[in-house]
């Protein structure tokens, strides 16, 4: 168990004010969806433009997902060894960078940024619930309901505003790509103030103090939500990759796919908000778990009919479900042990 005097050193002590806090929190759960899903709408354009094949193509939100699973592991030693703010703004700097080099008129920089960008985005990924529940323990469910509701919304505003950008605004699909730097560097400017604050573990629970989280990999719950969320992260970048490009085949304009795709991205938004919340009330989240299976199956299920006129009852469907296993995942408690102990 972690001792007290250790326990102490993660217990929230942050001092230039809590509002500017959230709006970091904020501003960084908005910036950990769209650059992924702002390539979906624009997949076609994409394709015409660099005479990449499909499975090329479809690289572009493989590739992060690649990153997640590479870099993942390294975050929190990353923010053991330079704090967990230092290692989210190196998360932050690494996203920006990747931004701006996958818009270079080069097929490799397309590529390279692409992995870059996965690169940031994971360890924010990774740090940023835990250092909600560090900042926030009173107030987990709501703390963890706000940054994913952010986090859809801006997956959101990624999606709807693709092609209003690259085509309404003129500014191509490269261009697009790169608006999404400037989110990104106001969230740096916002979180630079945390830097005065540096949380570090003890040398003693660097060393000893992670054998209970070392009990995970012998959890069997702990297991279960791993692949809980490996899935739902599978079914929701194959959704954010592909659902613009079926329904332009079946017939719909691309803006209407990528408009059907926001509202993929909003109708989650209450779900992520209070799932959070009604998980850390019930003893048993089963039934919650139930109805968002449901949800997702009927949605999706739907889809495979090809049927125009009953889309958006499938994509509510869908959405409200995929909203909802993020925030279960999120607050389940083998995660916050995790972060917890390490």
């Amino acid at each position: 168990m972690i001792r007290e005097k250790e326990t102490s050193q993660l217990t929230p002590a942050y001092q230039p004010g809590p509002w500017l806090l959230i709006l970091g929190i904020v501003l960084i759960a908005s910036n950990l969806r769209a650059p992924i899903t702002a390539v979906g709408p624009v997949v076609k354009q994409i394709r015409q433009d660099t005479g990449l094949s499909n499975t090329l193509t479809g690289l572009l939100t493989t590739l992060p997902l690649l990153a997640f699973a590479i870099i993942s592991p390294f975050a929190p030693r990353l923010a053991r060894r330079f704090g967990m703010e230092q290692t989210m703004l190196g998360g932050l700097v690494v996203l920006a960078s990747g931004i701006l080099l996958r818009a270079l008129p080069y097929e490799i920089a397309l590529f390279g940024g692409t992995i870059l960008l996965g690169m940031g985005i994971a360890i924010c990924n990774v740090l940023l619930p835990g250092f909600v529940k560090r900042e926030f323990p009173q107030k987990v469910g709501i703390m963890t309901g706000l940054f994913i509701v952010c986090m859809g919304l801006g997956a959101s505003m990624g999606a709807g505003l693709s092609n209003p950008l690259s085509q309404g605004a003129g500014f191509g699909w490269r261009g697009m790509l790169a608006c999404w730097a400037v989110l990104t560097a106001i969230a740096i400017v916002v979180w630079l103030p945390r830097l005065r604050s540096r949380h570090l573990p003890s040398a003693n629970s660097t060393g000893g103090s992670l054998t209970p989280g070392g009990k995970l990999w012998r959890s069997g719950l702990a297991w279960q939500i791993t692949l809980f969320m490996g899935l739902q992260s599978l079914i929701f970048y194959v959704i954010v990759a592909w659902l613009p490009e079926m329904l332009n085949q079946w017939g719909l304009d691309t803006v209407t796919a990528g408009w059907m795709l926001s509202l993929f991205q909003l109708v989650g938004l209450p779900a992520s908000f209070i799932m959070p919340v009604l998980a850390g009330r019930s003893s048993n989240q089963r039934w919650l778990v139930i109805i968002t299976v449901v949800c997702m199956v009927s949605g999706f299920s739907g889809l495979l009919l090809l049927n125009t006129t009953l889309l958006p009852l499938w994509i509510l469907l869908g959405g409200f479900g995929s909203g909802s296993t993020i925030s279960l995942a999120l607050t389940s408690r083998p995660h916050s042990t995790y972060y917890l102990t390490h």
